[in-house]
């Protein structure tokens, strides 16, 4: 029992990811029509939001300690981070230690930034262009902005530590009446599992009850319609694609402390959210969340030692083998709309 429940926490936790990210897909691709392959870079983008303010808040300037010199006489010098003159040193050394969540308002405007630029000024001009296009031009953008981060900050992963109220572990076992330390699961990670809670929670509230939702959510059935209503559906759009960024960038910047950011983490989780979008349904914003969870449990459960060690390299490939089933007997995907992909 112990292993099922830390399986389950462990797949809750991979399947936050895959539906944060799959969800801003899924919005990207209702709206637009757009298949966005540039959608992992800004989950990367994102991570390194956490990296650079992280950096930021450790710029310093030398002082010289009182009373204390070096072999040679000279007064000793020590680093004093700046945010310590301006906040004090208690203040400071607290709000360098919780730079990853101050990073989600440094990120939130950043990410904005990106996704209005993307889609004003490359995205826009491939609507009507072939899927196979719009493929090329987007994975393209990805690979830059990849080697762009690689340039910047390297090829190394960057740690970007938790805040230390949560970095230890919580003890699931005895809160559920089990034997002590039999299920240790880290604070963070369920950190994680509920801020991906509220971002879902939130986003499905802003399109379902609220006006600007509702013609976002008409345009993507039925787009033409709408623009002879009068209503400008290409500028809110645009504030999707926004949107959408954005929540690809805060997951990042939630998911470092969990993964190192590196110039490849977009690539990585790119291709699996591209799988838990077609397994949800292509334009279904619920069967995004479903599958990504879902695939996310089938993956950790597949990652156990006793199953490896029955299937060597099955927690490699178990997330394609379900797509494949669920496409061959579900075409549509989990909750795709009725006719979507079946022709």
């Amino acid at each position: 029992m112990d292993a099922i429940i830390l399986q389950i926490l462990n797949g809750l936790d991979k399947g936050s990811a895959y539906a944060l990210i799959a969800l801003g897909l899924t919005l990207i691709f209702g709206t637009l029509g757009v298949v966005n392959f540039a959608h992992g870079a800004l989950f990367m983008i994102g991570a390194f939001c956490a990296v650079t303010l992280q950096r930021i808040l450790a710029l310093s300037h030398e002082v010289a300690v009182p009373g204390e010199t070096d072999f040679l006489g000279n007064p000793l010098m020590r680093n004093v981070p700046y945010v310590y003159d301006w906040f004090g040193e208690a203040a400071g050394q607290t709000i360098i230690e919780w730079s990853v969540p101050l990073a989600l308002l440094f990120a939130i405007p950043i990410m904005i930034a990106v996704g209005v630029i993307m889609e004003r000024g490359l995205i826009k001009h491939f609507y009507k262009r072939p899927h196979a296009d719009q493929i090329l031009v987007t994975f393209g953008l990805a690979i830059v902005m990849a080697e762009l981060i690689k340039y910047w900050f390297g090829a190394n992963p960057i740690p970007a530590p938790a805040p230390p109220a949560f970095t230890g572990s919580f003890d699931f076992g005895a809160a559920l009446g089990m034997d002590p330390n039999t299920i240790i699961y880290p604070y963070w990670r369920l950190v994680y599992f509920g801020f991906a809670a509220v971002v879902i929670a939130a986003v499905f509230a802003f399109l379902q009850f609220t006006t600007f939702g509702m013609v976002v959510r008409a345009g993507m059935a039925d787009r033409e319609t709408v623009g002879l209503l009068g209503i400008d559906i290409d500028k809110r759009f645009t504030i999707m694609f926004a949107i959408a960024a954005c929540v690809a960038g805060v997951a990042g910047v939630m998911y470092a402390p969990i993964n190192s950011p590196n110039y490849h983490m977009g690539m990585d989780f790119l291709v699996l959210s591209f799988v838990v979008v077609v397994v949800g349904g292509m334009g279904s914003l619920p069967g995004a969340v479903l599958a990504g969870f879902v695939l996310g449990i089938l993956e950790s459960f597949a990652s156990m030692r006793e199953v490896i060690e029955f299937m060597p390299g099955i927690n490699q490939v178990v997330i394609y083998l379900a797509a494949i089933i669920i496409l061959l007997t579900r075409p549509r995907g989990l909750l795709g709309r009725k006719g979507m992909m079946e022709d």
